[in-house]
């Protein structure tokens, strides 16, 4: 993500003035990374997963078909969005199951090594990783976002610093804050 093509900024700023039509016409241009961010995640889910690749990123591209009155500012911008409607299903996804099962355990979430936060080899229920990075967006919006885009749709620092429009040194020591914050908190 480090160059908009002008044909996806142009649709994006169509789009944002108003004109439906040129969501259509992204869709071909950002599958490609709509299906790699959607594949990103469900890799950390656990095995035997019902919830499908194309199914996300279908939920996802809905979700971001309903935008209205969004000022998209870039390719960045546009994925970082669709980075947290891809959370937003997969948090929504466990809980119906954990509801199902009727109290039953959470399922478990394990975090690769670039953005390991919790303690040994132990995993991160996906559940109580977005309670305490809801608690961490109360103290601290940035790392809180920062986190999402890393963990959650596997941004580099250099994306994640065009996404929030912060220089890549901030997101490294946001990020590495963050980490810290979260590793006290998922140990309790």
């Amino acid at each position: 993500m480090t160059n908009d093509s002008p044909d996806l900024t142009v649709l994006l700023k169509e789009w944002s003035d108003g004109r439906r039509d040129a969501l259509d016409a992204l869709l071909p241009i950002v599958y490609g990374e709509l299906r790699r961010q959607a594949h990103h995640y469900l890799l950390r889910e656990r095995r035997g997963h019902t919830l499908q690749t194309t199914a996300l990123v279908n939920e996802a591209y809905l979700k971001l078909r309903g935008q209205q009155r969004v000022d998209w500012q870039s390719r960045a911008h546009f994925f970082g969005i669709a980075a947290n409607f891809m959370r937003r299903i997969l948090v929504d996804y466990a809980r119906t199951r954990n509801r199902a099962k009727r109290g039953g355990a959470a399922d478990d979430l394990p975090l690769d090594e670039a953005v390991y936060v919790a303690a040994g080899d132990s995993d991160v229920d996906l559940l109580a990783l977005d309670e305490v990075l809801t608690r961490l967006a109360e103290v601290d919006p940035q790392q809180a976002r920062i986190v999402e885009l890393r963990y959650f749709s596997g941004l580099s620092i250099d994306e994640t610093a065009e996404v929030l429009s912060v220089s890549p040194a901030t997101v490294k020591r946001d990020w590495n804050m963050a980490k810290a914050w979260l590793h006290h908190e998922l140990s309790r």
